[in-house]
């Protein structure tokens, strides 16, 4: 089989940008397997994202030097990926498991392209989980006095185990600014809530209280500005009058590991762009 690669890019909107992509990669004897664009009037900017293949792995060199020369004629910021290569995942968890058993499931039935090196938790509760799947399990414990150390042990577990992605997946700790930094555009967070309502303790509890027809959840990335990062996935479902408390809870986290699945998938297969505080998504 022929090698295949997703090319991501955007840069300043203006005429001639896919006829340009799409030449060099004919050129490059390579064919277009699927492509998707977009240019958004508001912020002046072109978004597109090409799979496409070539005749040999040999040819990536060339085709990046070629890519390179490209891009700053139009200024483009780009990358290019191997499609072959599963993303390698750490999760992080605390005291609900529901987002961590579905990504569990996911990785090891191949639903996700992903390979999830480890699970790491404030809290010992999910070890035998990740046993179960033959995941390594790091307990770090976490207090006001050594937040910064163990903040520390999940960098080194980050670079130790070359991970792509750190996945937030019901993870109850405020990351530093610091550490927000170090995974700026690679770590994931699932939010309790259709943001921006019903933030804080017991969400659904206020929903409830609130007598709300519709509860859902975000997957976002992380940021600085708490729960304010920009948004990837949303989903919402619907609730009535005769439901208590513990149905909002149980619908609520079969939403959760819907949407945090999903954002997972449309980071690790390339189809997310960022748009200054927005997010381009192709499907």
């Amino acid at each position: 089989m022929r090698p295949d690669y997703i090319l991501t890019l955007s840069c300043p909107d203006r005429t001639g940008i896919v006829y340009r992509v799409s030449g060099l990669l004919f050129e490059a004897g390579c064919n277009i397997l699927d492509a998707q664009q977009f240019g958004d009037e508001e912020s002046g900017r072109f978004f597109l994202r090409v799979h496409f293949d070539m005749a040999a792995a040999g040819e990536e060199p060339a085709v990046r030097e070629r890519l390179r020369r490209l891009g700053t004629e139009f200024a483009m910021d780009w990358q290019l990926h191997d499609a072959r290569r599963r993303a390698r995942l750490l999760v992080l968890v605390s005291k609900q498991g529901h987002c961590l058993n579905d990504l569990l499931f996911r990785a090891h039935s191949r639903q996700l392209k992903v390979d999830i090196a480890a699970v790491a938790s404030n809290h010992g509760d999910f070890a035998a989980l990740a046993g179960s799947y033959g995941v390594p399990f790091q307990h770090l414990p976490v207090d006001a006095e050594n937040r910064a150390q163990q903040e520390r042990q999940i960098l080194d577990l980050v670079e130790r185990e070359n991970i792509d992605l750190v996945v937030l997946a019901r993870y109850m700790q405020i990351l530093s600014p610091q550490l927000c930094q170090a995974l700026a555009g690679r770590a994931i967070n699932i939010h309790h809530s259709f943001l921006p309502s019903f933030k804080g303790a017991q969400p659904y509890h206020q929903a409830h209280a609130r007598g709300v027809k519709i509860i859902g959840a975000t997957a976002h990335y992380v940021t600085s500005d708490l729960d304010e990062g920009p948004i990837i996935e949303q989903d919402v479902a619907r609730v009535d009058h005769a439901m208590t408390p513990r149905d909002l809870v149980r619908l609520g986290s079969d939403t959760e590991s819907l949407v945090l699945a999903r954002a997972v998938r449309r980071h690790v297969e390339h189809r997310i762009l960022l748009n200054g505080h927005r997010t381009v998504v192709f499907r």
